[in-house]
C-alpha cells in the first residue's frame, strides 16, 4: 500500500467523501454562476439589488446543498427515485389548483422566502426515475413493446400537467430528456424514428387546428411561433423582444462595447435581461468572445458529466449522469438558440446566469446527484 492510499484511508468516512468529490466540475459551475452574477450586477445599473446579491446568496445555499446531496450514497437515491417522482407530480397538481399565477402561466408555488417552481423539479425527478427503471430492468427487455410503453407514460404524465400550466418551454425539454433517456438505455431506434414521424404528424395538426374550437395551443403561443418565422412583421408588437435581442447579440461585436456599456440593456430597450435574456447582455458586453467563452464552460460542464458517466460501473448512476447533463444541454441550448432567433421564445432560463431561485436549487441539487453518482461509483 502506498503511502497515498494509506493516507486516504485514515481519513474520516466524510472527510475522504469530499476528498473524492469532483472538484473540477464544481469549480466550473463556479465560474459559470460568476458570468451570471456580473451580468445582474450590470443590468441593475451597478448595484448589487435587486438581482446580484440574491442571486449569490442562493447559489451558496445551493453549492451546499449540492455537496450534502453528494454526500449521500447512491443506492438512497435509486431507492428514493419513484417517491420523488411522485412527488413532483403530486406538486404540478398542487400549482393545478393552488398555484400563484405571473406572466400569464400558473406555474409556482408561494413558499413566502421564495417561489418554488415544480416543473423545474420535475424534470430532474423524471431523470432519476427513468434511470432506475433501466437499472430494474433487463437489458434484453428494453426494446420490448410493453416495457417501450411504461417510461413513455412516465414521460408524458409531467409533461402534460406542465403543459396545462402554460409552459410549452419545459414540455418540450420533459420530452427532450426522457427521450434522451430512453436513447442512452438502448431504446431500439425504431421507436424513435416513428417519434420523429409522429412529431412531424403532430406539427402539422398544430398549424391546421389554428383558429378551430380544437386549437392545440394558446394564442400568445402561436404569436410566438409567428415572431420567431418572420419577427419583422410586428416588431413593437410580438416581435419585439427578439428584435431588440438580435441588436444587442450584433452590436456587441468582437470584443463587446465593454463591461456596463451595453446601450441595449441599460437604456432598458432589452426586455427580461436579468432572466431569459439576459446572454444578450453578456454578448453585447463581451462580444463574441464573451459568450463563446461562457459556451465553451458549459461544453466542459458537459464533458465532465460524461467522462463520469464512462467510468461509473453501476448502470444507474451513469443513466442519471448522462441524463442530468442532456437536461443541462437542453437549458442552454433552447435558450441561446431562442436568443439569436433559431428557435421560438419559450421561456427557458439560462442556467445558473439567469436570475431565478427554484431553477438554481433545483439545478445544483441534481449536480449533487452527478457528485453522489461520482463519489459512490465502485472502484
Amino acid at each position: 500500500m502506498s503511502y497515498l492510499e494509506y493516507t486516504v484511508k485514515t481519513v474520516p468516512t466524510g472527510l475522504r467523501k469530499l476528498l473524492f468529490l469532483n472538484w473540477p466540475l464544481a469549480l466550473l459551475l463556479t465560474t459559470v454562476a460568476c458570468f451570471g452574477f456580473l451580468m445582474l450586477y450590470s443590468v441593475a445599473g451597478g448595484s448589487f439589488q435587486p438581482w446580484a446579491e440574491p442571486q449569490m446568496k442562493r447559489f451558496a445555499l445551493g453549492m451546499a446543498v449540492m455537496v450534502v446531496v453528494g454526500m449521500v450514497p447512491i443506492w438512497f437515491w435509486r431507492n428514493v427515485a419513484g417517491v420523488a417522482y411522485l412527488l413532483s407530480l403530486a406538486l404540478l397538481l398542487f400549482v393545478e389548483f393552488f398555484g400563484t399565477v405571473g406572466m400569464g402561466a400558473q406555474r409556482w408555488i408561494d413558499l413566502g422566502f421564495m417561489r418554488l417552481q415544480p416543473s423545474e423539479l420535475a424534470k430532474i425527478t423524471l431523470v432519476m426515475l427513468l434511470a432506475a427503471y433501466y437499472d430494474w430492468l433487463p437489458v434484453k427487455k428494453v426494446s420490448h413493446p410493453l416495457w417501450v410503453a411504461l417510461p413513455v407514460v412516465l414521460i408524458l404524465l409531467p409533461t402534460f400537467l406542465v403543459l396545462t400550466q402554460p409552459d410549452l418551454g419545459t414540455s418540450i425539454l420533459l420530452v427532450a430528456a426522457g427521450g434522451a433517456m430512453m436513447f442512452f438505455a438502448g431504446v431500439h431506434w425504431g421507436y424513435f424514428t416513428a417519434v420523429i414521424a409522429a412529431g412531424i404528424g403532430l406539427i402539422t395538426a398544430v398549424f391546421q387546428s389554428r383558429g378551430t374550437p380544437w386549437q392545440l395551443l394558446k394564442d400568445y403561443q402561436y404569436r410566438r411561433i409567428d415572431t420567431f418565422l418572420d419577427p419583422s412583421s410586428d416588431p413593437l408588437g410580438a416581435g419585439y423582444h427578439i428584435t431588440q435581442s438580435k441588436i444587442a447579440l450584433g452590436s456587441g461585436g468582437w470584443a463587446g462595447r465593454g463591461y456596463m456599456q451595453g446601450t441595449q440593456s441599460r437604456l432598458n430597450f432589452l426586455p427580461e435581461k436579468h432572466t431569459d435574456f439576459i446572454f444578450t447582455t453578456l454578448a453585447e458586453e463581451f462580444g463574441f468572445l464573451g459568450g463563446f467563452s461562457l459556451l465553451l464552460l458549459y461544453v466542459l460542464i458537459i464533458a465532465f458529466c460524461i467522462a463520469s458517466a464512462m467510468s461509473n460501473k453501476d448502470r444507474f448512476a451513469s443513466l442519471m449522469t448522462l441524463g442530468i447533463a442532456m437536461t443541462f444541454f437542453l437549458f442552454f441550448a433552447v435558450n441561446m438558440s431562442m436568443v439569436m432567433g433559431m428557435a421560438p421564445v419559450v421561456g427557458v432560463p439560462l442556467p445558473l446566469v439567469s436570475y431565478g431561485g427554484s431553477a438554481m436549487l433545483v439545478l445544483l441539487a441534481a449536480f449533487g446527484l452527478v457528485q453522489s453518482a461520482h463519489i459512490h461509483r465502485p472502484r
